[in-house]
């Protein structure tokens, strides 16, 4: 299932995301929750997915800088939410970030909150790897317990290629090491800068067809969400054969598996 994430139609709808994601040939979408009102309504979203006859894969939790108003300001709360919407559009995962360390009660348990929640609603609550804040040579831990998954004991995962570009890490090394706790994929690319950039995947110099290929290997059963940033396309034209690429991008690079060798 290769999914469209409404976020890689901003500053467009989420609308206009699910209308995109249907005429375009995506098989889902992943639902940003954002500043877009109807991002946040149950029946909205429900409503454009009967009306495209395009499922929602997942569920985005409001947890950006941009989003800590949305739906409140207690992150308990929000995910409480997400969760909600979720299993009212007949989603399976939520994706999370890991709390920003000012977040200091958030973050206090946070590994078992969710784990807590995963087993009381049923959804896979799949937290997102992140990275350090760079400017110059400086950089700064933001995030508690910490910006990689793969070292905490989380039941469901995301890994979003962008990410992995911002913090120098191997996204290949880091699917190896998450095994069947890898759930959802934000497919996209970067270039190593301190920006987290949200390429088109080919177009920076992350292993993007080579984490394809690996989870082609192991029957990855998860989600592939396309989640690229569209805003500088300058035209409907323009963004549309960027999310055309994408969806190529993906079906070409996890359609085999390489043979051994």
């Amino acid at each position: 299932m290769i999914a469209l994430s409404t976020a890689s139609v901003y500053p467009e709808t989420t609308a206009q995301g699910f209308e995109l994601a249907a005429r375009l040939g995506y098989d889902a979408v992943e639902v940003m929750v954002g500043i877009d009102p109807i991002s946040q309504e149950v029946d909205a979203v429900r409503h454009l997915a009967d009306y495209h006859q395009l499922p929602v894969a997942a569920v985005h939790a409001p947890c950006l800088l941009i989003t800590q108003r949305v739906w409140g300001v207690e992150p308990w709360g929000k995910l409480e939410k997400s969760a909600e919407m979720a299993h009212a559009v007949g989603a399976d995962v939520v994706v999370v970030h890991p709390p920003f360390r000012w977040q200091r009660d958030y973050a206090r348990g946070f590994v078992e909150g969710i784990a807590e929640l995963e087993e009381r609603t049923g959804i896979a609550f799949a937290v997102e790897n992140m990275y350090p804040w760079r400017a110059s040579k400086r950089q700064m831990e933001v995030y508690v317990p910490g910006w990689d998954p793969s070292a905490h004991d989380y039941s469901n995962t995301t890994i979003d290629l962008s990410h992995s570009s911002t913090s120098r890490s191997d996204p290949v090394a880091m699917a190896r090491r998450l095994g069947e706790r890898l759930r959802h994929i934000h497919l996209t690319d970067g270039t190593g800068s301190a920006k987290d950039e949200h390429l088109v995947p080919g177009r920076g110099n992350q292993p993007v067809a080579e984490l394809l290929e690996h989870l082609a290997g192991v029957a990855f059963d998860g989600h592939i969400v396309v989640e690229i940033n569209t805003r500088r396309a300058g035209t409907r034209e323009a963004r549309e054969l960027d999310l055309m690429e994408s969806l190529a991008f993906a079906r070409l690079n996890f359609a085999t598996a390489p043979e051994p060798g």
